[in-house]
């Protein structure tokens, strides 16, 4: 194990969250209520003036559809970053729930930190006259975390930056890194994730220690959901379940919502169910009865992944569907876990879970409409993609159950699932014209039957190579084109 994670604390992205709160239009009044609330708090206590202006200032801040009042032409905004989109959850926003401008709240935050920023220059010019290199660093890191904090994201990467370029120790080097793709996360700028993570991932393989490589499993599995790669994200989160660390990042509640999300939409049955339905992780969190009171106490194995202290967690008594996990994510009680971590109802989720894999598809749509009423539709992470994760779990239960059969009465499917004859058959045609299920819907006689058309495997993998074939020869015959050109040029 290596040394502790630095640079860990700033920007505090739950606040991100409730930017994202107040523009969601699934959103309760009392949620955006209390994400104003806590916004206009969290302002005021770590003296955030540039975030301040940068959401409510009333020509260019993001949380304005257009700028009242502004000379500026019609439809431009200041302040409009195309990070903002990442931040909001609607293009033009029109919250109900303001952030209020007050002129004379941003002086005094400011003036505040015209302040700070005075006594940390003079701590590192005392420290370049007096003392030596690690008190520079120091006081060059301070100045990092402050523009962190307080909201101002082009300052604050170029302050860690600096720090990163005088600093030797790897361990430091990958929180600083980190730090940086927390403010692009902040931010909603995926560009500068991805390319930070990269970055990331070379300085870890170069000899980080155990803990930054946990952690950066974390990361990149976030990153990769909201940028819809869900069948990449779902190992690295799920193998983060018993491991987790990083609650910088997220909190263990959101984690295990990441990863069954995306291990269900996305893994095979096989591995859906020993990395999702059996993993002792989730058991602990969505089983029930005696299933969860084995996985709490470690009596199910965690398998050959899993970090041994996990399985040593001693916990005597049984959770409810609504469960607090602060103390879940990890056996350790360090000082970077969080003090409280709000219950989550977790009841959706499990049905969602159980439903699908025992082929119960009434139950497994009606937990699908809740899962995307409690989760997909109130994160910022998972808003994005609500509407594609729906489709491909509607179009995960069809294959599952055609698998079964040859022919399907049409009446009887949409029974199964709870749904008209006319909303399967359009739903179905769509993903028939598509070429995700092989199958064809006669409707000629009756009410119609499904005929699955079963892919021959041997055929689909000849007609890959060929076609594949075809591709190379593409290419060389352009290669070979473009070499004798040059050779003429030459002669």
């Amino acid at each position: 194990m290596g040394a502790d994670p630095q640079y860990a604390k700033w920007p505090l992205l739950p606040l991100a969250q409730h930017v994202f709160s107040l523009t969601n239009p699934y959103a309760t009044r009392p949620t955006q209520q209390s994400a104003a609330t806590q916004l206009q708090d969290a302002i005021a206590e770590h003296k955030m003036a540039p975030l301040y202006r940068y959401l409510a200032h009333p020509l260019d801040g993001v949380l304005n559809a257009v700028g009242e009042g502004s000379s500026t032409a019609a439809g431009t905004v200041l302040g409009r970053k195309s990070s903002a989109v990442g931040m909001i959850a609607t293009k033009s926003p029109t919250t109900s729930i303001n952030l209020p401008w007050d002129e004379a709240l941003y002086q005094s935050l400011q003036a505040d930190n015209d302040r700070e920023l005075e006594e940390i220059q003079k701590e590192e010019d005392e420290a370049v006259e007096k003392a030596g290199d690690t008190e520079i660093q120091a006081a060059r890191g301070k100045r990092a975390e402050f523009w962190a904090r307080v909201g101002d994201k082009e300052k604050a990467i170029a302050a860690y930056e600096d720090v990163f370029e005088n600093t030797g120790i790897l361990g430091n080097r990958i929180d600083l890194v980190l730090a940086i793709i927390r403010m692009g996360l902040f931010y909603g700028d995926k560009q500068l994730v991805k390319k930070h993570l990269e970055r990331a991932k070379t300085l870890v393989e170069s000899g980080g220690d155990w803990d930054r490589r946990n952690r950066l499993k974390a990361y990149e599995g976030l990153y990769l959901l909201t940028a819809r790669s869900y069948n990449l994200a779902a190992p690295l989160l799920l193998d983060s379940l018993s491991t987790f660390t990083s609650y910088e990042l997220c909190t263990y509640s959101n984690l295990v919502i990441y990863a069954v999300l995306a291990g269900s939409v996305s893994l095979k049955r096989v591995d859906f169910k020993s990395k999702v339905v059996d993993a002792p992780e989730i058991k602990a969190i969505l089983g029930d009865g005696e299933d969860k009171l084995l996985a709490l106490t470690g009596a199910i194995s965690a398998g050959p992944g899993a970090d041994a202290e996990m399985q040593d967690a001693a916990a005597t008594k049984t959770a409810t569907a609504v469960v607090n996990l602060t103390t879940l994510g990890s056996g350790s009680t360090g000082a970077d876990q969080p003090e409280a971590e709000m219950a989550v109802d977790f009841g959706a989720l499990a049905q969602l879970v159980s439903s699908l894999y025992n082929g119960r598809y009434k139950l497994f749509f009606q937990a699908l409409a809740l899962v995307e009423e409690q989760f997909l539709t109130q994160d910022r992470y998972l808003h994005e993609h609500k509407n594609w994760f729906v489709r491909e779990m509607r179009l995960r239960a069809y294959q599952q159950l055609l698998q079964s059969y040859r022919v399907v009465g049409l009446d009887s499917m949409a029974s199964d699932f709870g749904v008209t004859v006319d909303f399967l058959d359009r739903d179905l045609a769509k993903f028939i014209a598509a070429g995700r299920i092989p199958c064809t819907i006669d409707r000629v006689a009756g009410h119609g039957v499904i005929e699955t058309n079963r892919p021959d495997d041997k055929n689909k993998q000849y007609q890959d190579v060929v076609r594949q074939g075809d591709g190379l020869i593409t290419k060389l015959q352009k290669y070979g084109q473009a070499v004798r050109l040059r050779g003429s040029e030459r002669a």
